[in-house]
């Protein structure tokens, strides 16, 4: 009896391990929740010398947060006031941020380093806003402040990537030649504001600096300036907007439009026409594009003729543009009219003295006015004082432009589609958008988005009303 006493223990014992060894194996060990997501961003709770130190005189500057933390491309978001020579060295390691100033410093000066943007959690990423260390070298801080907005001329819209830049050197020489005082970022809405700043006169500007030399060295920068310069003082002057604008280079020629070496296995001369199935746009004068420049041309040999009888046009003009690649023919189309372009072998040649195989005839029919759509568009409050006109784009394309001269503008035929707005206050009255001119003080140009589209339909009019604001500066 003790020994079967014994070895139903053994079993008993045997069994039960085994419901431990196979529970935990089936069993999800599932951890505790975790809650809702952090959305704080990190929190000093130390800092030493501490904040608002005076008689300030350290090199090196601890910063101790309530969490783990990273850096966030802290070269290109610090902004320390006023601006030096040498960036500081950041170094971060868990909580603690190092930051080791690199410059002497200036005696009786108040010193900011705005780390917005600079100092994140090392979990989510929340990066801290608005944190600044203020301290200074004398017994008092510099308390004043200088706020605006900088938006592109070209656009309206606010660059998030553009630096505003304080200069006391008020010659105009200063932007191009030394760093600014003082520097603040731009938001993503293009305002800025500077504090603790020294009273004085100062010189305000915005740049595209990439570089971090905050000097306006090449006119295809993006640029801006004040007209006069600012009076900054216990009281904070007026907020100040800037138009940004970069003189524009000499566009680039597509791919499609740059010279293509000769297929020199390629044994006829071929080109691409423009026309839109077999259909001319009234609008659009007809062209013929060649990859290769034309050596022979002979516009005598081409012959147009309209209908089934091949009846000569003698409206038209040929013209061939100085890349020798294009060839444009002009004419006033009759719509709903068949053409006949006739192109003997001969009529052109490349540099390979390749022609056409055999003649060739291409033939299409000029659109009627039923398939584009018209518009009257009555503009309320315009102020032809201040020269508008009315850009119409698509797919940020600009279509056409209309000087606007009386409150009704009359648009007779206009290709179906959806067209942006805007409105370009013309200055020197030529019809375009104008940078500005630094060395000769003048403002860009300013063009401003309408908060409206048109629609054009074939065969229909549109007569909507446009409520214009006033020329914003």
């Amino acid at each position: 009896m003790r020994l079967k006493s014994i070895l139903s223990l053994f079993f008993i014992l045997f069994v039960s391990m085994l419901l431990i060894y196979y529970g935990s194996g089936c069993a999800s060990v599932v951890p505790p929740s975790g809650g809702p997501r952090d959305s704080l961003p990190p929190k000093i709770v130390e800092v030493d010398p501490p904040n608002e130190t005076k008689h300030f005189n350290q090199q090196k500057i601890t910063f101790q947060f309530d969490e783990y933390v990273d850096l966030n491309d802290v070269y290109q978001n610090l902004v320390v006031s006023p601006l030096p020579k040498t960036i500081p060295q950041v170094d971060r390691k868990l909580r603690t941020v190092t930051v080791k100033l690199k410059d002497s410093l200036r005696a009786n000066t108040t010193y900011v380093l705005n780390f917005t943007n600079v100092i994140k959690d090392i979990n989510e990423g929340n990066k801290a806003k608005d944190m600044l260390y203020v301290v200074s070298t004398g017994d008092y801080f510099d308390s004043c402040q200088l706020s605006g907005n900088v938006k592109i001329a070209k656009t309206f819209k606010p660059d998030s990537t553009l630096t505003i830049m304080l200069h006391s050197n008020l010659d105009d020489s200063a932007v191009v030649k030394q760093r600014p005082e003082y520097i603040a970022k731009v938001d993503s809405s293009g305002n800025f504001l500077f504090r603790f700043l020294k009273p004085g006169t100062y010189r305000v500007y915005a740049l595209k600096d990439e570089g971090g030399a905050y000097l306006y060295t090449s006119p295809q920068q993006i640029f801006a300036f004040a007209d006069s310069a600012v009076v900054i003082g216990p009281v904070p002057p007026a907020p100040v907007r800037l138009y940004a604008y970069a003189e524009e280079e000499e566009e680039k020629k597509t791919a499609d439009e740059e010279q293509q070496e000769p297929d020199k296995k390629e044994k006829r001369l071929k080109f691409q026409i423009n026309l839109q199935g077999d259909k001319q746009d009234l609008l659009e004068p007809f062209t013929m594009t060649f990859p290769t420049a034309l050596k022979n041309y002979y516009p005598e040999k081409m012959e147009l003729s309209t209908d089934s009888t091949f009846t000569p046009e003698t409206t038209h003009k040929f013209t061939l543009d100085s890349t020798r690649r294009i060839i444009t023919m002009n004419i006033q189309w009759k719509e709903g009219t068949r053409y006949n372009l006739v192109l003997p072998k001969d009529f052109a040649s490349d540099s390979l003295d390749r022609g056409l195989l055999k003649p060739d005839t291409i033939r299409f029919t000029a659109k009627e006015q039923k398939d584009y759509g018209q518009a009257r568009i009555t503009f309320n409050n315009l102020d032809t004082a201040v020269h508008p006109v009315l850009l119409i784009s698509q797919g940020g394309t600009l279509k056409n432009s209309f000087p606007l001269k009386s409150n009704i503008l009359q648009i007779d035929l206009y290709n179906p589609g959806d067209y942006d707005l805007q409105i370009l206050y013309d200055r020197n009255h030529n019809g375009k958008w104008d940078p500005g001119d630094f060395k000769k003080h003048l403002q860009p140009e300013l063009i401003v988005p309408l908060d409206r589209k048109l629609n054009f339909k074939a065969n229909w009019t549109l007569e909507p009303e446009i409520n214009l604001k006033p020329e914003p500066r």
